[in-house]
């Protein structure tokens, strides 16, 4: 019995697992490092929000504008440069996720929207990236909004422009919707490697999460808002990106104490993706 035993675990012990089978270490570690920075975006963007809220001298900026403040500080440039190599990592790994469908969905339309969804994250996290390296090479600078703009009033001169600014505002809306869904039901935690975190490790990771993916989903139903508007009216000024959704919570009634709520929020957003790309499960199981 001993011998079986011996030869059983030498087998076993000689088969690799799918998901070292799947992804090479590099990739994972990579990815791993892109969670990290896009994290570090929501630091600046939450922080620089926080400071405009209270009146010492942030902005309430989206990513570009986030990335302007960077490019400013000393040895800022350096910076940007090593975010955006950062986020590609989370731009090959959401194409890796798009090609393998690690949720193995059980029907063809779910596989489908879980394919469209990494594909997406993947394009916009690919445009983030190059904005980092053309803001790094003084090639760009400024607001998003202002592009955003200048996007929509292109798509609106195009036949079924109208519709497909109606359509991408929905899909922000219901990407919105989700997050704060999730947020809720907890279902955020699945990505976590519960077994390899502490107790106060995985505490902050399901408060961090909670409040922000909270405050990211409400800041982007406003941004959809603004593209359905866009849609509707087909005038391009209501189009605004999250810097705009941060402005116009701002010109509510206690605007200024709702702001600096968000601007936590989606600093403790940042926080909850470094912990993620510590922790986060990156295999194809």
């Amino acid at each position: 019995m001993a011998d079986l035993s011996a030869i059983s675990s030498k087998v076993t012990s000689g088969k690799r697992s799918p998901s070292s089978r799947d992804i090479k270490p590099w990739i994972r570690g990579f990815a791993r490092v892109g969670y990290i920075a896009r994290g570090s975006v929501y630091l600046m963007i939450g922080a620089l929000a926080l400071m405009a809220a209270f009146g010492a001298g942030g902005s309430m900026s989206d990513s570009s504008g986030a990335f302007s403040a960077v490019a400013q500080a000393p040895f800022g440039e350096v910076l940007l440069w090593i975010v955006g190599f950062g986020i590609i990592g989370i731009v090959i790994w959401s194409f890796i996720e798009a090609i393998k469908d690690p949720g193995h969905s059980d029907t063809l339309m779910k596989s489908a929207l879980r394919r469209l969804t990494h594909i997406t994250s993947g394009i916009i996290y690919g445009a983030l990236s190059y904005n980092a390296f053309k803001i790094a090479m003084h090639a760009k600078s400024g607001s998003g909004s202002g592009s955003k703009q200048s996007l929509s009033a292109n798509l609106l001169t195009q036949p079924f422009g109208q519709w497909i600014i109606g359509i991408v505002g929905a899909i922000i809306t219901g990407f919105a919707i989700y997050e704060i869904y999730s947020a809720f039901a907890g279902t955020y935690t699945n990505d976590f490697k519960r077994h390899e975190m502490s107790d106060k490790e995985w505490e902050l990771g399901k408060k961090t999460g909670k409040m922000g993916l909270v405050s990211r989903g409400l800041v982007f139903l406003l941004v959809g808002y603004f593209f359905i508007q866009t849609a509707i009216t087909a005038d391009p000024d209501k189009t605004k990106g999250l810097d705009g959704a941060l402005s116009k919570i701002a010109q509510q009634p206690y605007g200024q104490w709702i702001l600096a709520v968000v601007a936590v929020g989606l600093f403790l957003y940042g926080v909850y993706q470094i912990l993620k790309g510590k922790n986060r499960h990156l295999s194809m199981y």
